[in-house]
């Protein structure tokens, strides 16, 4: 009895992070194949098939335009198949290409200029910002959001705020330049400089003084047991004292935030892997498709609002993932473009095969790199 007990709670765990995970990633998914696809069209590129997920179809329908719109058995990411495609890679078909009609011509992705293919693959990560900012614009238009004055009502002992020298009473108005206009606004900027001397400039008593701080690393534990290495300075606020208020934003303030929201999250996911690149940072913070699914679980406790801004957070990552400069990706496409256009030529087909297959093999050591650091955390040990 206990293996069928046992055997229930795995399935309803299961339950519990598949499902939300794969809401989030259909959705993300559904709009950068559609920036894909609405280009394309945009630019008369014949469409032969729009999937969600890869593998068999599960079920489909073509529309007027010829288009088979599917979705297939494995939900884990999606394609648009151009007229010429050989995969769902975008591979061209050689032999097709060939061989074509003056028709099929006409509407063949390969035989488009370079600024229109280009066009066309760009739209993808582009329609991953776009469905952020209106996500982000969305929630401070109809929901507004909670701040308190940038006001530090206590210092901790030992803390880096301690240290440089902060008292309780100041107003923290800029962090590097970045104006801080509420008090969750101070995490968000030291929260990845740890280590780093920061430039801030309170007021208090009435005048403006620059204040050098250096976040203190710390490894924070939230609630679902996800360990972040963050940036802490020692500093709180009292709500009481620091003016607890609903911000509400119009339609034109709410898209500037959305923008800027989307813009710290590209911004610190850049700074993030500069990091790592130079030495500064552990890799050991990378997730991949396990983690983003246990994410997404967990945020789904949170309620639905909560998940709908996981989809903005992971739309943006997505579409700047496809922007890196590797084969494969949207981003190597657009290398391939920039060539083209420069040499007045494509590069050489054996060229682009060594280059698909070496962006291939990049993709693949990512995908086992990401999935180790997920099964070696803690939280899923302890599972």
């Amino acid at each position: 009895m206990e293996f069928f007990s046992q055997l229930s709670d795995t399935g309803m765990s299961i339950f519990y992070y598949l499902v939300p995970f794969l809401v989030v990633l259909t959705i993300v998914v559904f709009f950068h194949e559609l920036g894909h696809y609405l280009v394309a069209r945009w630019n008369k590129v014949d469409v032969e098939a729009f999937s969600i997920g890869f593998g068999p179809e599960l079920f489909g329908f073509n529309d007027r335009n010829g288009t088979r719109w599917k979705l297939s058995a494995v939900p884990l990411g999606g394609y648009v198949k151009f007229m010429g495609d050989a995969d769902a890679a975008s591979t061209p078909d050689r032999d097709r290409l060939a061989t074509m009609s003056e028709p099929e011509i006409a509407g063949s992705f390969e035989h488009k200029r370079v600024g229109q293919r280009a066009a066309v693959v760009a739209a993808g990560p582009i329609a991953n910002f776009i469905l952020a900012i209106m996500i982000f614009a969305g929630t401070f238009y109809f929901v507004g959001k909670y701040v308190t004055d940038p006001l530090i009502s206590n210092v901790l002992p030992d803390s880096a705020a301690e240290e440089a020298g902060l008292l309780p009473g100041d107003m923290i108005k800029s962090i590097e330049g970045v104006e801080i206009e509420a008090f969750i606004d101070i995490p968000r900027v030291v929260g990845p400089n740890h280590g780093r001397v920061l430039k801030f400039v309170i007021l208090r008593d009435g005048r403006e003084m620059d204040v050098d701080v250096t976040p203190k690393s710390r490894e924070r534990t939230d609630r679902f047991g996800n360990v972040q290495r963050i940036g802490m300075i020692g500093v709180s606020n009292s709500a009481e004292q620091s003016n607890l208020r609903i911000k509400e934003y119009g339609v034109i303030e709410a898209v500037g935030a959305g923008v800027g929201e989307t813009w710290f999250i590209i911004s610190r996911t850049l700074g993030y892997l500069g990091d790592i690149v130079i030495g500064r940072e552990s890799a050991d913070q990378l997730g991949g498709p396990i983690r983003i699914a246990k994410v997404s679980g967990d945020v789904a406790t949170l309620g639905t609002a909560a998940l709908i801004n996981l989809a903005a957070v992971l739309s943006v990552s997505i579409g700047l993932l496809n922007l890196f400069p590797i084969p494969m990706l949207d981003g190597g496409h657009l290398v391939f473009y920039a060539f083209e256009a420069a040499r007045g030529k494509p590069l050489s087909e054996r060229t682009q095969d060594v280059a698909f297959r070496f962006g291939l093999a990049l993709v693949l050591m990512l995908m086992i790199f990401a999935t180790w650091n997920d099964v070696t955390q803690p939280w899923f040990l302890s599972n």
